[in-house]
């Protein structure tokens, strides 16, 4: 799995606007909570705005919110709109892969991997994030030491 830099900062700017769900926040107020460049954070929430994640509103009461509640956005959500499907094989979906001989089977493994993913990041909203309470399951993935260690 590979989340693009573009993917995160737009993770790290919902998370900021869940954090502070009262009013809205400028790009340049969001950039500075989490030190992103503002240029870039500022292409990244059109973006977020066009896929419905965020709303916008000008004015001297203007800036970003989130356009549903933190509660029912997932990570899948925000990782879909920005980097595209949760996992490909050369481009294609796990689905679309077709091997033969003693590969014939590795299409499955790959399918599992998306379900595993899957598993995860649509079960994991920003509400859970901010707060540090995950489902069971995810809690139980990060608590596991072996998940810390880089292989």
């Amino acid at each position: 799995m590979h989340i693009s830099a573009k993917a995160e900062y737009a993770m790290r700017a919902l998370l900021t606007l869940a954090a502070d769900p009262d009013g809205a926040m400028t790009a340049d107020r969001m950039a500075a909570a989490q030190n992103l460049p503002v240029k870039f954070l500022e292409n990244i929430l059109v973006e977020l705005r066009r896929g419905g994640l965020v709303a916008s509103q000008r004015g001297a009461e203007g800036g970003y919110r989130l356009a549903r509640p933190a509660t029912e956005i997932t990570a899948a959500d925000v990782l879909r709109l920005v980097d595209g499907p949760l996992a490909e094989v050369r481009g294609a979906r796990p689905e679309a892969a077709v091997y033969e001989g003693p590969a014939a089977h590795l299409q499955e493994v790959w399918v599992a991997a998306r379900a595993s993913l899957r598993a995860v990041l649509e079960g994991v909203t920003l509400a859970d994030i901010v707060s540090g309470r995950f489902p069971r399951p995810v809690a139980k993935l990060i608590a596991d030491p072996h998940a810390w260690q880089a292989r």
